[in-house]
């Protein structure tokens, strides 16, 4: 059974920052797309960032451009997104899901398979 687990969620300061990881089980996601989205309270979710299946192409939304980071390490089967300069926006439950096999980053999230619960990050003003 395939398994996503998201940690490193927490409370933190406008300006600080969190990384979150998705730790897969049950699937070997080093063959998958993958990404990150988020549902801030009372809205819909949204696309935060996404990256092939070799690591070699990501892509971002506009809004965490130039501050989040996506990457992998396919031999851990950790996928993890690096947060800096975080801002009380940015106050979400983000979750990780699995793409299509061998494909490069994928925005929609109904071409993702698998979700993980998700992981709450609370950032203060």
């Amino acid at each position: 059974q395939v398994q996503l687990v998201e940690s490193g969620g927490g409370l933190v300061q406008a300006g600080g920052s969190l990384r979150l990881s998705c730790t897969a089980t049950g699937r070997t996601v080093s063959l998958y797309a993958m990404g990150w989205f988020r549902q801030p309270p009372g809205k819909e979710r949204e696309f935060v960032a996404s990256i092939s299946w070799t690591g070699g192409a990501k892509y971002l939304a506009d809004s965490v451009k130039g501050r989040f980071t996506i990457s992998r390490d396919n031999a851990k089967n950790i996928v993890y997104l690096q947060m800096n300069s975080l801002k009380p926006e940015d106050t979400a439950v983000y979750s990780c899901a699995i793409g299509p096999q061998y494909s490069d980053y994928v925005l929609q999230p109904n071409e993702y398979d698998w979700w993980g619960l998700g992981t709450q990050v609370t950032v203060s003003s």
